[in-house]
Order: C-alpha cells, then structure tokens, then sequence
C-alpha cells in the first residue's frame, strides 16, 4: 500500500493551503491508498476527515492520524498513536524530546524525527545541544528517510542515519501547497487499514520501502538568504509557544500520571 506519510491541511496547519478533502483527492488521482495527516502540534485537519468525510466521499482511502510535535530541543518530530488513544499534550508544543518518547512509548505509539538533517531549529541534527546530537536516535522507531521539500543532501543524511540506526523509513511530501501533494511515497507490504496496522508493521520491522521526487517551489528557493531570517523568527515562535503552554502542559502531564 502507498502512502503520503507527511502531510498538512488548511485546517490543522497555519501554513496549510489545500484543505483535506483536496488533499485526499489529489492523492487518489495520483495512485495513492493513504495519507498520514500530521499537521503542526494539531488534529484539526484528521478531524475534519472523520467528522465530515469518513465513510461519505472516499469510503476507501485510508486516512490515518497523525501530528508534527514541535519539541523544545530537538525539532520536529512525527507522532502516531493508536486510534484509541487520544492525547491532548500532543496538541501542547514545548516538550523536550526525552519526555515525549517516554509519553508516546507507554500510551502504544511511535515516533521518529522528520526531516533529521533539515533546517536549524526544525531538525533533530541542527537543534540538540546535548554532547550527541542523536543521543537519543536509537530510542526511535523511524526517520523520515526521504522529503520532498528537502534537499539531496539532507535526505542522502537522513537515510545514512536511519541505516547507522537500523530504522525503518518513511517518505513523505511535507507538501503545504496542491503542487506538492504526493511527491514523496511510502510503501507497506502489508494492509495498512488503522494506526495500529501501522504501528505493528513498524514494530515487526517489516520490508518498507520510500522514495520521490523533489519540489521546487519551497519557501527557502523562493526567498534565498532571506530564509535565514525565517529561520531564526522560527526559534523565538517555538519558545514563545512553549512558554505560553507551559501551564497546560503540567495540567495534562498531571492527568497522565
């Protein structure tokens, strides 16, 4: 089965422009069975999908659950959940990334770093300041191996650490924009109908497989060295966000003990 395994819609993502039902049509168009919505630190975009589209117009492509964590010391990193377990710290930026793994791990989850060699700020290798930046990369159990909105180097890094590792891969779009849905692909070798389908073939270690082709519209291409300046913006959005949730975050940390 095929797959988009990095996806943001209008309605979960700030920086989203294709709504989902657009997204899941573009998609089928394009040969694909599923998608990962994994908008930034929400679930709007999936629940718009299971509110107003499951079982209506695409009865057959496969929409799983998903979310973009924006952690305080180590990226971005993609979260999936079994489909029983809903987490609302998930929806909380800030946290370090220790803690996170340790969240996701005993609620039955998975989680890996997207784009491990990507900008400063948003990649696990360009954030940590710890001694080893991957100090915690065996604690994984997957890394977006392959973006399409990332850069030769950055992927051929990506997939060099997923090996050095032994993790699975995924390949995703990352696409924001209608022009860049479905660049990027994951294959499965089993059905994938639910996250915990997902889950379990990742556990298993099963044969999968990603790959793509590269968008040219990015944000970085268009602007050049004014993307440092967005870049470094980002660093002060993430700690503003995270201090602004700080007091939510101890509440729902205080729920899950």
């Amino acid at each position: 089965m095929r797959f988009d395994m990095h996806c943001h819609t209008k309605e979960g993502s700030m920086d989203g422009k294709v709504p989902i039902a657009e997204y899941i049509s573009l998609l089928i168009d394009r040969g694909y069975d599923g998608m990962l919505v994994s908008d930034h630190n929400s679930y709007k975009g999936y629940r718009e999908w299971k509110r107003n589209l499951k079982d209506k117009k695409f009865p057959d492509f496969v929409v799983l659950k998903g979310i973009e964590y924006d952690t305080i010391d180590a990226g971005h990193i993609l979260v999936i959940m079994p489909e029983n377990v809903n987490l609302k710290i998930l929806e909380l930026r800030g946290l370090p990334v220790h803690l996170l793994i340790d969240i996701v791990h005993k609620n039955g989850g998975i989680l890996g770093p997207a784009h491990p060699c990507g900008e400063k700020y948003l990649s696990i290798t360009n954030t940590r300041k710890h001694k080893s930046q991957l100090a915690v990369m065996d604690r994984f159990d997957f890394v977006e191996g392959f973006n399409a909105c990332e850069t030769v180097q950055s992927n051929r890094s990506a997939s060099a650490i997923a090996e050095q590792f032994e993790k699975p891969r995924f390949g995703g779009s990352d696409a924001h924009k209608a022009d860049c849905v479905g660049l990027a692909y994951t294959d499965f070798p089993v059905p994938i109908r639910c996250e915990s389908d997902l889950i379990q073939c990742v556990l298993e270690k099963n044969q999968i497989t990603c790959g793509g082709s590269y968008y040219k519209g990015t944000t970085k291409e268009r602007i050049g060295k004014a993307n440092s300046i967005l870049v470094q913006s980002f660093w002060f959005y993430n700690r503003l966000g995270s201090l602004w949730r700080h007091r939510q975050r101890v509440m729902e940390m205080h729920k899950l003990v």
